[in-house]
């Protein structure tokens, strides 16, 4: 149980930068939709998406592969740090000098060609984002999460400051005191730049944190090896095709949706702008397992060195935990979402109805990513990218027959069927594919059941109490369940101090 709350507690701590980062950052997104009508934002949604599917491609696995090789007996861990910041850094480079000499190209292929610095821009945070992205793995395999979060949160914190400034502050500046901030303002468009200056912070936020991580990138001994980078790459090239179909999986609803409607560009980018809104209300899952993530990877990896306990055992205990959180998380959002859509502006809310479809489509996704640990400890890394293959083939069928099927406006609902369909389907796959090469026994009847209780609460929650017109009542008696649901967690299960104290109350040994 020791591992499990060394798991717990770093989470905790990715938590708070990934988690809260993001809550912060999300924090942004009614500003951005009060400022620009869905068409911009569609614009904002469509890059980010992009350039998510880029930074796999400029890392190429090389993150869990650095995690794998550097925790290899016979292999020296900073040779590996250094081979995998040499390698990654040299395409990154590559990449920016090919993006720039052909960025008209590139920029018409997006469908954006009236936007090519919007594109470059983007570019270059997501070559500097897959640089650092090792430098953040080594604090995460010399177990600094506190150092890892700080960064984090330096970077999240200049984001959200330089946004509100350029959007919020500079028009006013240039009001009164136009001297200022003209030197810069004016030149680049100023308010007529518009989304403009999102990327602008973006870009100097980015900046900001390589010079925080030029400690974890000096004042060593710099080794490349080639022999040790093949190695790397035979282990991580299926990593890297699991990456891409993934991330095209993930997101793409706000991908395909533009190409699907032909000569109606405009009304595809408002529904990719009302989509990419609304599941930023689903975004809190992918946090939880994003913070997951960034523990559970080099937990697994310790323990297939044969570090304390059973670790079969501890690897079932971290899944059964991640649904009980998952399952607590969906529950909260869903209860308070008619509190949480004012996050979001009126002319958003006809897409609310995707929230709960991603909700369960990203549970299951982390429920998937959980079962990944098979393939990378046997070293059968192919297995991770026939399923994303797979899941990528089925989810791009299902959008190229929903989206149009379901049509405008509201088109983007068969992008969520897609997902939740994909992700539960790959889900299943993987357990059982993974029964045969390295079988966990995952508590599946306990997870089934919490799964069945949330489903029960959320169904009373969502027709029993709905209470019209009684605010304080609906969410008086929401909060109740929620509280009956962590009732029977602690109830069940080992929560310090208070399973002990709950069975007591109730005469259960």
């Amino acid at each position: 149980m020791a591992g499990i709350k060394s798991l717990a507690k770093d989470t905790a701590i990715y938590g708070m930068s990934s988690i809260l980062g993001r809550f912060l950052n999300w924090l942004l997104v009614p500003l951005y939709v009060h400022l620009f009508p869905p068409g911009e934002y569609g614009i904002v949604t469509i890059l980010y998406a992009v350039t998510a599917v880029f930074l796999v491609i400029l890392n190429y696995g090389m993150e869990t592969g650095f995690f794998r090789f550097a925790n290899k007996p016979e292999e020296d861990a900073e040779t590996v740090y250094t081979t995998s910041l040499i390698s990654v850094g040299a395409t990154s480079a590559l990449f920016i000098v090919m993006l720039t000499l052909f960025i008209r190209p590139v920029s018409g292929m997006l469908l954006m060609p009236e936007h090519p610095s919007y594109v470059w821009m983007m570019g270059l945070i997501v070559a500097i984002d897959a640089f650092t992205n090792i430098p953040f793995a080594y604090l995460r395999f010399r177990k600094k999460p506190l150092v890892f979060a700080g960064i984090k949160f330096a970077n999240i914190g200049l984001n959200i400051g330089l946004n509100l400034f350029f959007l919020l502050a500079c028009p006013e500046l240039m009001k009164v005191c136009p001297g200022a901030i003209g030197w810069f303002y004016g030149p680049l468009g100023g308010e007529s730049f518009g989304i403009g200056w999102i990327f602008v912070a973006n870009v100097i936020s980015t900046l900001c944190i390589l010079l925080l991580l030029l400690p974890q990138l000096s004042g060593r001994r710099w080794r490349f090896r080639g022999a040790l980078l093949r190695r790397m790459l035979r282990y991580s090239w299926p990593l890297l095709i699991l990456g891409v179909a993934g991330i095209l999986s993930q997101n793409m609803g706000q991908v395909m949706i533009p190409y699907l409607f032909e000569g109606q560009e405009e009304a595809a980018r408002d529904m990719v702008g009302i989509y990419g809104a609304n599941i930023k209300i689903a975004v809190v899952m992918v946090m939880f397992t994003q913070a997951f993530r960034y523990a559970y990877e080099p937990f697994i990896f310790a323990r297939a060195r044969g570090e304390g306990e059973d670790k079969r055992r501890a690897y079932g205990d971290a899944m059964k935990f991640f649904v009980l959180f998952g399952l607590l998380i969906f529950l909260a959002v869903m209860f308070f979402l008619p509190v949480l859509k004012h996050f979001v502006s009126k002319d958003y809310w006809a897409g609310l109805d995707v929230v709960p479809v991603m909700m369960v489509a990203d549970l299951c996704f982390g429920v998937f990513f959980n079962l990944s640990l098979w393939y990378k400890l046997t070293d059968r890394t192919q297995w991770g990218m026939y399923f994303s293959l797979f899941c990528f083939g089925l989810m791009f069928a299902l959008n190229a027959w929903l989206v149009p099927l379901i049509g405008i406006p509201g088109g983007y609902m068969g992008s969520a069927y897609a997902a939740l369909i994909s992700y539960f389907t790959v889900m299943v796959v993987s357990y059982f594919v993974g029964r045969k090469y390295y079988p966990i026994d995952y508590d599946l009847r306990r997870m089934g059941a919490y799964t069945l209780l949330a489903a029960v609460l959320y169904a009373v929650g969502e027709w029993a109490f709905a209470f019209p017109g009684s605010g304080l009542l609906r969410y008086a008696s929401r909060t109740l369940l929620l509280l009956v649901y962590l009732g029977a967690v602690c109830l069940f299960e080992d929560v310090p101090m208070v399973s002990p104290r709950l069975r007591r109350l109730l005469g259960r040994k």
